[in-house]
């Protein structure tokens, strides 16, 4: 691509006011070398001399002209006029250097915006940043270690010596001075150049990167600024003209002699072929001069080395998903786009190379193999490569030629299988990049529609052009207004106030404007932009009209067809961030002292400031407002949500970048009446905004948005913020079901949607959302009652999701109960009215914080009790409401569990009464409420509320014998041993024994102990009923060894049960009204025989039972359980005539194993 020259059209060709990049003023003042002109160091233009015509001359053909087309032209050239060609033709600007030596590249002083940001407010790259790049450029700061940094500080510190300029070719020395670690080193610097720009270096330190090393930036800077002491040759071509026979001799040999290690074997091998008459060197006229500048064959454009570009890129890659990696590749986005804005030709050369490096990313293969989408920082990426590429082909001067070689390689990389697509997934629906308009047919045609890859909107806009006359009027002119008489048909072209409209499907538009944005011509984006947005306006004042007509019969309804299926925010192109950044860039106030200063905090937000609209009739637009005014419209867009995980996740991602921008702007009045306009349209718009009172069931909520709107109206406008918050609460989608008929629609809507239910990937983040705009509203209604109960209303109505709502309780109790201040008792009320909704959704789900929720609403109604008890002290009943009322309504808020054990537990504990501070006659109604509760519970879930209830109902007699006789009724029925067990605990504990006899044999009534569960946990609970049964007298003993005996079968126990029983006297307890013999019980008499012969029975049992599978390395625990039967054995009057006759059985029966039955007889004999 020639650089600043355009392609010659067939139609009138395209006006752009900005001169091209080369002609930009430079840094600073242009040095001048010796002859007429201002020396250095004047850089007020009043002070300059005017430049004479040869070096006016000099310097257009340097720029333009290769030296040999000069050469062609003229048969012989001054000496003088050669000079000052050489001199003009290196290049003046040190924004080109600090362009090649760099990532970042911020020109403070530059007029119009940074150079290198990205295009839009959602684009994946990042802004290029780089300094002032004036003298005091190098001091310190964060970009220190930059090539470009360095190099001026090797500068500044007198490292570069030796420079020479012969011809287009400088040379020179730059030595870096000794540090700590390393020793000073010298290298030696070349550097070729043509028409002003860089086309070879060589640096001696070896230095291998994308971008020029300290040591060509320091060689090209010291040319640059001090030109004057440069020394100045002609190529050395013309110097050797000027020689005779002997002095070219005499200049080969010295050179042999001074390099002879270098460049002898060359010489001598050029001397044989010269020598020799066929040879090819003596075919070719004239020899070769590297001081000579650039054929005219040659492309002219700055040294970009192609192979580090292709390395470093596939380094990156290589690295995955680390932050690293990719920042570096959005910086080299970036580039690309600081590049395209300089009209350097190595934008689109660099994009090329970092393209094939992608589709040689061996992930991609993986990735389509396994089914597995690639990641989202690899996905935003490749988003950022297909929007380059649609500014690159946009070019409005890139030739014909260029643009259909271009076509053909995105043609290539899109045919290609593991090319990624544009929305993940196939069937996409959204309208071609060159439609105007969405077709009826939409749906239908989308089924045959091919895949749609990152570089199909590339390839669709190849085919489009700037050829248009009414486009270049309005691009060309600030003053373009509608003819006085109109022509048919231009009424389509201007909008009522005669100001140009530019009507294409708005993201193809936007997509011109980033293109001339990027491509340098900001004036002419702008103009554009403006033409766009009285489009955007035209459209919103129409929809609305048509949906005046349609209001009734919508409203009816409750639900339209009506939206837009292609939305702006989450575009590809990203239409509305592109405005917003053209509008804004021209409005941002750069400060001239903000450099980088080594700061690590954050970047200071930016600061605009109003700038007329240039040629607006009134003069009462500004460029600021109307960025305010599309980003509006823009979210605002009803749209339905799209198809696929990276899809919606990307519309989500955009919505917040956008309102990041919006919140970097300071509302002046100005910006509020247009918010405040902007807001009444859209609450006004219908299905054709997301705020309007009738939308599409699928339409993407409007939470962010609305957060947004209702942070900044509500200063300004309090009503007017509540309506939009409000109105923005609802969630269609899990609200409703899908309307039928159809509704008429407008221009750029689509009435025929297909009945496609698609997975809402990012629901969860929306209704997150959608908490949060709660949330605000809530805050910002604080002791406001009214508001409260409206906003209120609206969560229970809009909002689904338990966790939500329960979130929303404890940011409202937080709120309302600061630490510094009373709390607020209308804002605690509605967290208690939260509160209760999660219980009652709650209350038949499962849900794994559901104790926690019971717990805080306890909490919160004590708060709210200990807030009215504060605010009304003549009526102390006030501070018991809300806990009674829980109280009595617990079986809609609570499982009986709940209730029982965590409820009235905390309810009646001690630290609440004292925190309520309640009398006696309060303490009592509490109580009598909760002793209610617990028998209610206790009726209606036995097993697991009557330990409770009773515990509850403990100071009351009458409450507690209703408990303890719910217990005897259900025992026999529903509740298990081991709950009646502990309940006969408890009974034994408060002091009722014979209660807790009683329910520890019907506890045994349930209970089965096999022979081998001797490590059963109940083990322990038959211990105790049995020495409970023996404390209380012989009577309850002899009553519960049947029990045991019945339940009980393993031998373990049974003799661990015998043992104790004659151990002591039964009736040690003492119960009042009965004699105690004190005598020791015999197991010969009842009821310790039945026992005695269960146990033996057990142990012969449990005896054959281990037998059968015995193994040989349990011989010896079994021959030590033999040891404890025989103990239980010899309990009996004829115990050991039993045991032998036992052991004997054994042997006769067991005799085949030999080595068990040995050990038998070693023991037992």
């Amino acid at each position: 691509m020639a650089e600043g020259r355009g392609e010659l059209l067939p139609q009138p060709p395209l006006h752009l006011s900005l001169p091209p990049a080369s002609k930009r003023p430079c840094l600073r003042p242009a040095p001048r070398g010796p002859g007429p002109g201002p020396g250095p160091g004047f850089p007020n233009s009043r002070l300059r001399c005017p430049e004479s015509l040869l070096d006016c001359a000099a310097k257009a053909v340097a720029e333009k002209w290769a030296f040999e087309r000069v050469e062609e032209r003229f048969e012989r050239i001054p000496e003088p006029v050669q000079r000052r060609i050489v001199y003009w033709s290196f290049p003046r600007n040190e924004r080109e250097i600090c362009m090649y030596s760099s990532f970042q590249c911020r020109v403070a002083s530059e007029e119009g915006p940074v150079v290198g940001s990205s295009s839009s407010v959602g684009s994946a790259s990042v802004p290029g940043g780089v300094t002032n790049t004036t003298g005091s450029a190098g001091s310190g700061g964060t970009g220190d270690g930059l090539p470009f940094r360095r190099g001026i500080r090797l500068l500044e510190t007198g490292c570069v010596d030796n420079v020479l300029q012969v011809g287009f070719h400088l040379s020179g020395t730059v030595t870096e001075l000794a540090t700590q670690s390393e020793p000073e080193m010298t290298h030696k610097v070349a550097i070729s150049f043509d028409r002003c720009k860089i086309t070879s270096v060589t640096c001696g330190c070896g230095n291998r990167d994308i971008f020029y090393c300290a040591h060509v930036v320091a060689l090209s800077l010291y040319r640059i600024r001090k030109p004057e002491q440069v020394k100045l040759r002609l190529p050395i071509s013309e110097t050797l003209f000027q020689m005779n026979r002997d002095q070219l001799q005499k200049l080969v040999q010295y050179l042999i002699t001074a390099h002879h290690t270098e460049v002898l074997p060359t010489a001598q091998k050029l001397a044989d072929e010269i020598l020799s008459s066929n040879s090819e060197i003596n075919q070719v006229h004239g020899a070769p001069d590297p001081t000579a500048g650039a054929s005219i064959d040659d492309e002219n454009c700055w040294h970009l080395d192609e192979e580090q570009v292709r390395e470093q890129v596939k380094q990156f890659l290589s690295q995955g998903g680390y932050y690293g990696s990719g920042k570096q590749l959005n910086s080299m986005f970036a580039k690309v786009r600081e590049m395209l804005r300089m009209r350097d030709s190595n934008g689109a050369r660099m994009l090329t190379l970092i393209t094939e490096q992608f589709m040689a990313d061996p992930r991609l293969s993986l990735w389509r193999q396994q089914g597995t989408g690639m990641t989202d920082k690899c996905r935003q990426l490749w988003d950022e490569l297909g929007a380059l590429w649609v500014c690159i082909v946009l070019n409005p001067h890139c030739k014909s030629e260029e643009k259909s070689g271009w076509l053909r390689q995105l043609k290539k990389w899109g045919d290609m299988d593991i090319c990624p697509l544009e929305d993940g997934n196939y069937g996409s629906e959204l309208p071609n990049i060159t439609n105007a308009l969405p077709q009826s047919n939409l749906a239908q045609d989308s089924l045959a529609r091919p895949r749609r890859t990152v570089f199909t909107r590339a390839m669709e806009a190849c085919d489009l052009h700037w050829q248009d006359s009414h486009l270049q009027r309005i691009i060309s002119s600030d003053f373009y207004m509608s003819p006085a008489y109109q022509r048919e048909g231009e009424s389509l072209l201007f909008n009522p106030q005669g100001l140009p409209l530019w009507l294409d499907h708005v993201p193809t538009a936007c997509a011109r404007v980033d293109a001339l944005r990027s491509h340098g011509y900001p004036r002419e984006a702008l103009r554009l932009a403006v033409a766009i947005i009285n489009t955007l306006r035209l459209q919103q004042q129409r929809q609305l009209d048509i949906y005046k007509h349609q209001k009734k019969d919508l409203l009816q309804r409750g639900m339209t067809n009506t939206t837009n299926l292609e939305g702006w925010v989450g575009h590809p192109l990203d239409p509305i961030g592109c405005l917003f950044a053209t509008l804004t860039e021209t409005c941002r106030v750069e400060d001239d002292n903000t450099m980088d200063t080594g700061d690590s905090g954050e970047p200071k937000p930016p600061m605009y400031q109003h700038v007329p609209v240039w040629g607006c009739p009134d003069g009462g637009e500004s460029y600021l407002a109307l960025a305010l005014e599309v980003a509006l419209m823009g979210m605002g867009q009803q749209r339905l949500m799209p198809e696929g995980l990276y899809a919606q996740d990307k519309v989500c991602r955009n919505e917040e970048q956008i309102v990041a921008k919006l919140q970097e702007m300071e509302l002046d009045d100005l910006l509020v009446q247009t918010l405040r306009k902007q807001a009444i349209l859209l609450l006004e718009g219908g299905p054709f905004s997301g705020m309007g009172e009738v939308i599409h069931r699928e339409s993407i909520p409007m939470h962010t948005f609305a957060k947004y709107l209702f942070t900044a109206l509500l200063p300004h406008d309090t009503d007017l913020a509540y309506k939009l918050g409000l109105r923005a609460m609802r969630l269609p989608v899990l609200e409703s079901t899908a309307p039928s008929g159809d509704i008429g629609h407008p221009h750029h809507g689509i009435s025929i949607v297909p009945s496609r239910y698609p997975r809402w990937f990012t629901l969860g983040h929306l209704e997150s959302q959608q908490c949060e705009l709660a949330s605000t509203m809530l805050t910002a209604a604080k002791g406001d009652m009214l508001r409260l109960r409206t906003v209120l209303e609206a969560i229970q109505k809009h909002i689904h999701s338990s966790s939500l709502i329960f979130k929303l309780a404890q940011d409202a109790f937080k709120i309302a109960t600061p630490a510094d201040n009373p709390p607020d008792i209308t804002l605690l009320n509605v967290a208690l009215e939260l509160g209760l909704q999660v219980m009652r959704m709650t209350l038949s789900t499962l849900n794994w914080r559901r104790r926690e929720m019971v717990r805080w609403l306890v909490t919160c109604a004590t708060e709210v009790g200990l807030c009215q008890a504060k605010s009304t002290p003549v009526l102390p009943d006030f501070s018991l409401r809300a806990l009674v009322s829980i109280l009595q309504s617990w079986y809609t808020l609570f499982t009986p569990t709940e209730a029982t054990s965590i409820v009235a537990a905390t309810v009646m504990s001690h630290n609440t009464i004292l925190r309520l501070s309640l009398d006696y006659p309060q303490r009592e109604e509490l109580a009598s409420c909760a002793r209610t509760l617990a028998l209610q519970c206790a009726m209606k879930d036995p097993q697991n509320c009557a330990l409770s209830a009773l515990t509850l109902c403990e100071k009351d007699h009458i409450a507690f014998e209703t408990a303890y006789q719910i217990v005897i009724d259900a025992a026999s029925t529903g509740m298990t041993y081991s709950q009646l067990f502990t309940i006969a605990r408890y009974m034994e504990h408060r002091g009722y024994p014979l209660r807790a006899f009683k329910l520890a044999s019907l506890a045994m009534t349930h209970l089965n102990l096999a022979y081998n569960q001797d490590t059963h946990p109940a083990i322990n609970d038959v211990l105790w009923a049995c020495a409970l049964s023996h404390s209380l007298g012989k009577n309850e003993l002899a009553a519960i060894i049947p029990l045991v005996v019945k339940s009980v079968h393993c031998a373990t126990v049974l003799s661990d049960i015998l043992r104790r029983c004659t151990m002591t006297a039964p009736g040690l307890a003492g119960i009042p009204g009965r004699r105690n013999s004190g005598k020791l019980m015999s197991t010969d008499k009842a009821p310790l025989r039945q026992l005695l012969d269960a146990t033996i029975s057990a142990y012969i049992n449990t005896t054959h039972s281990r037998l059968t599978h015995i193994s040989p390395r349990h011989y010896g625990e079994f021959i030590e359980f033999l040891s404890k039967a025989r103990e239980t054995f010899l309990l009996a009057q004829d115990g050991h005539i039993q045991f032998a006759q036992f052991i004997d059985n054994l042997k006769q029966i067991y005799k085949g194993k030999k080595k068990l039955m040995m050990l038998v007889r070693e023991r037992f004999g």
